[in-house]
């Protein structure tokens, strides 16, 4: 029986050989931080020349302007560029890769999943995809951002603060639930891209992201070797979403410690690193690996010095939740949504609800106040406004126009202030011998009855002290009156 550790020897043995003439020295410093994707070029140097001679030329093409170049790594490079059409700065990240086609470019997993992402606060946003014909060179024009979080915390002596530490993690955690929930998950988390401007922070660099309903296998070497999950290095590639929550924990560590928490120098060294700190898992733990492994692999009992040991100053629920993201087994690994409503956040989850219903109450008194504005004006101004609408206007547009009448009068009603000019209303009881109801000085309404039925005469315009004039007034209250009306379907 062979044993793991010899197996993984000898793999990473003829890895080493089979890639040796291949990696250029310091090709860039994610190899030095425990990059595990090896340069597929030929003659990486050359390419990078023929890169640099072919971006500016495209990219001039289609308006833009190189500053400086940012940063670059296996199979793409990023340079600061500056749109010549409104003077705004991108970040312009082309691949090293040809492409033959535009469908072809934006059939790329990098870009399908920026634009499924899109738009998103923690997410960042594809602004232009520029695609060469000659060339066959594919860019894509981003948002740019100040530093990375490798960047942030590199050669820094005292910690972040705490706060600042739990804003970015509160971030982070719903860029991974937003991905997450739209079916993809990003497989190479880690702080280089993280990216962050005037402390909002945005996951980057969607190359290596896959979907969610995806059957495994996959690909084995993938993420950073540091950042990289036990079931995907103890696994055929049998590995999922967890993965991502994983090196979230990693990164998490990091920002607190200002130390990467598992610097294994291969993948041997790195599962040792791991036992170190979290001990030697259960054997039903390991029999789940097992399954989908070729060889066999024992590890001796070990248990491990703990986190907490490591990072002595680290409050209770940061602690808490860090264990639950760094859980070894990935069934019992917090998911993204769960770590959203752990209890480290929940000052900034009541924060942001806070801020929230009082955008929602401030908009709604605000669209009122507008809305009712505007409406007296325009009942103030309407006979006007409505006779110069009404010449030239077409019939058909008329329903509408009285729709909308209908519509504005309620919030006239509740909202226009009385003016000085209002007739006040009618005090109809009056006292008999001050204010004698004058009956000549009523004007007569002239009407015309069919039949013999007589002008009735309303209670509403005599006192209630005056009685009537003669008999033969009541007489006809007792004669005629008026029959009761039948109800039909609910109206008169």
């Amino acid at each position: 029986m062979m044993h793991y550790s010899s197996w993984l020897i000898g793999v990473k043995n003829r890895a080493s050989l089979r890639n040796a003439c291949k990696t250029p020295p310091n090709t860039d410093w994610n190899n030095n931080r425990g990059h595990a994707l090896d340069t597929k070029n030929n003659n990486p140097q050359h390419k990078d020349k023929t890169c640099e001679q072919t971006v500016p030329n495209h990219l001039w093409k289609k308006g833009y302007k190189i500053i400086k170049k940012i940063g670059a790594g296996t199979f793409s490079e990023v340079v600061k560029t500056q749109s010549l059409k409104d003077g705004k700065f991108y970040a312009c990240k082309t691949m090293k890769q040809t492409i033959n086609s535009l469908e072809q470019a934006n059939n790329l997993r990098e870009v399908q999943a920026m634009k499924r992402l899109s738009p998103h606060a923690n997410i960042i946003q594809l602004h232009e995809l520029i695609f060469d014909k000659e060339t066959g060179t594919v860019s894509l024009i981003c948002e740019l951002m100040e530093m990375n979080l490798y960047e942030l915390i590199q050669g820094r002596q005292t910690p972040l603060p705490e706060q600042t530490v739990k804003h970015y993690m509160y971030q982070l955690c719903k860029s991974l639930e937003h991905m997450h929930s739209c079916g993809i998950f990003h497989r190479d988390v880690k702080p280089e891209n993280i990216l962050i401007r005037q402390n909002v922070l945005k996951l980057g660099d969607f190359g290596s992201c896959r979907s969610v309903y995806s059957k495994p296998p996959h690909t084995e070497y993938i993420s950073t070797r540091w950042y990289r999950a036990p079931e995907c290095l103890l696994t055929d590639g049998y590995y999922s979403l967890k993965m991502d929550i994983w090196s979230t924990g990693c990164v998490f560590f990091e920002i607190m410690s200002l130390n990467p928490l598992f610097s294994g120098a291969n993948e041997l060294d790195q599962i040792a690193k791991i036992h170190d700190v979290l001990g030697t898992p259960d054997q039903s733990i390991l029999q789940k690996f097992k399954q989908s492994r070729a060889m066999h692999f024992n590890f001796l009992p070990r248990k491990g010095t703990g986190i907490s040991r490591l990072i002595p100053n680290c409050p209770a629920p940061a602690l808490s939740l860090l264990y639950q993201m760094l859980a070894y087994d990935p069934d019992e690994r917090i998911t993204a949504e769960t770590a959203i409503r752990h209890t480290y956040f929940r000052d900034l989850r009541l924060a942001e609800k806070k801020a929230d219903s009082l955008h929602r109450v401030t908009g709604a008194i605000g669209g009122v106040e507008s809305s009712a504005m505007h409406s007296s004006m325009d009942h103030i101004c309407r006979p006007t406004k409505l006779g110069k609408q009404l010449r030239g206007r077409h019939t058909r547009q008329t329903p509408l126009m009285s729709h909308t009448k209908h519509a504005a009068e309620p919030l006239i009603r509740r909202n226009i202030p009385h003016y000085p000019t209002e007739l006040p209303k009618l005090n109809m009881v009056l006292p008999r011998p001050q204010i004698p109801f004058p009956v000549s000085t009523m004007p007569a309404f002239p009407a015309t009855h069919r039949g013999t039925l007589p002008s009735i005469t309303t209670k509403k315009c005599q006192s209630q002290l005056a009685k009537p004039r003669d008999e033969s007034h009541r007489a006809a209250f007792k004669t005629f009156y008026m029959p009761p009306l039948d109800r039909k379907r609910g109206g008169y």
